[in-house]
């Protein structure tokens, strides 16, 4: 009930993460990364604990194979799960269960992976990741480029509901975590719309948290 993909921009090193899915709040459960260690989507009947243990794994200087390995030998009942994995060599991994659900499948290359599972057919995991190296400019353009070719190539069986795209870069926290928990209109068009207005203030917003004397005004009523 899922489709998703883990990046890596070549150029900034940027991680990111970006999920659809019929599921409320997918991104909330789904969705990690870390700065200069990697990005991880963990997915179908989703055991939360997977995406840090991956994280971990590649800090510890794992590669993405490496770390999905130990992953699946540690993690109860991995033949329900799909874990993506890329990390700051551009390295992919990928594991999709048996017992996922319904029409599964996943694609990847340097710097990007994808996988889906109850997804409408068996080309969507590789329309992702053709529409993120085909896209340019910001990783969270990109992203957003990518889970739309999805969407277009079929995306899930049924209708989606939720969706989330968070980017790292250098800080300690996301420079950009948006979500659409839930709607019965489109959630990728809804954080498509979300990142127009986030993407011209997010260096701003970082700048704030690193120095706020050097920070641009609020733009709010009674700031000068």
């Amino acid at each position: 009930m899922t489709f998703s993909l883990v990046a890596r921009c070549a150029d900034t090193g940027m991680f990111g993460v970006a999920i659809s899915s019929s599921s409320p709040a997918v991104a909330a459960r789904c969705a990690y990364a870390r700065a200069g260690v990697g990005a991880v989507a963990s997915q179908n009947i989703t055991d939360p604990t997977l995406g840090p243990l991956a994280l971990d794994l590649m800090a510890q200087g794992l590669s993405a194979p490496e770390a999905m390995a130990e992953v699946q030998a540690r993690a109860a009942f991995i033949e329900y799960r799909q874990v993506l994995a890329v990390d700051a060599m551009g390295r992919t991994a990928i594991h999709s269960g048996p017992k996922a659900l319904g029409i599964w499948t996943q694609a990847q290359a340097d710097n990007v992976a994808s996988g889906g599972n109850l997804l409408a057919n068996d080309s969507v995991p590789q329309a992702i990741v053709d529409g993120f190296l085909g896209a340019t400019g910001h990783i969270g353009d990109r992203l957003i480029a990518a889970m739309r070719e999805g969407l277009a190539a079929g995306g899930e069986a049924g209708p989606v509901h939720s969706a989330g795209m968070m980017i790292v870069d250098k800080v300690s926290w996301p420079v950009a975590d948006l979500r659409c928990d839930w709607t019965e209109a489109c959630p990728i068009e809804a954080i498509a719309t979300a990142w127009e207005v986030y993407k011209p203030q997010l260096a701003a917003y970082v700048q704030r948290a690193l120095d706020p004397r050097e920070a641009p005004s609020y733009g709010v009523p009674g700031d000068e």
